[in-house]
């Protein structure tokens, strides 16, 4: 495995062309799903034709250091799910989304705020990165408490997009997170 980032407990690195199924299995799962699609499951084919490929492209597009990395337990190797730590597709490299989905094994683990708190610290003492900012729905509490963990403020609240209008507390927005390197080395 090419380790992109490690901590105490996890194993990062970057998706290859024969990891479709990790990501199928994750998003075929109504509970993880629950507030990106309203359970409704990925289809295997818009992931093996294009999430998959465009997880790929962003390493290219962004030297490798940034986009979406594979999460594995380093004790046994169990794939838990993925981080995110990348710039908007037209954005700025140095403000950068944090972003997570873990399988339910991986749930109330504290593996959210570890690999979070790892990929902090890299992109602001190794990536030049100047600010980190996370989204979520209003109603998503697991995830504000994760975000508020790693000393991120509550900046602004956010529409919720169109196509996930049916989802459950689609109707109380989102909310946006942020932290600039000046504020995380005051931590």
């Amino acid at each position: 495995m090419d380790t992109y980032l490690e901590t105490e407990r996890l194993a990062l690195r970057r998706f290859t062309a024969d990891d479709a199924e990790l990501l199928i299995e994750l998003d075929s799962d109504p509970a993880v799903m629950r507030y990106l699609t309203g359970g409704r499951p990925t289809a295997p084919d818009l992931v093996r034709e294009r999430y998959l490929p465009n997880i790929l492209a962003g390493y290219q597009r962004w030297g490798g250091d940034l986009g979406l990395f594979a999460a594995h337990e380093k004790d046994g190797g169990a794939f838990i799910g993925w981080f995110i730590l990348r710039p908007e597709p037209e954005g700025p490299l140095d403000e950068v989304e944090l972003g997570y989905r873990l399988r339910q094994a991986a749930w109330g683990k504290g593996y959210a705020t570890e690999g979070s708190r790892a990929l902090l610290r890299k992109a602001f003492t190794e990536l030049g990165v100047r600010m980190i900012w996370a989204e979520t729905m209003s109603v998503n509490h697991g995830s504000r408490n994760i975000m508020a963990k790693l000393g991120m403020t509550h900046t602004d609240t956010v529409p919720t997009p169109p196509d996930m209008q049916a989802v459950e507390g689609s109707e109380h927005g989102g909310v946006r997170y942020e932290i600039t390197a000046e504020r995380w080395r005051q931590q």
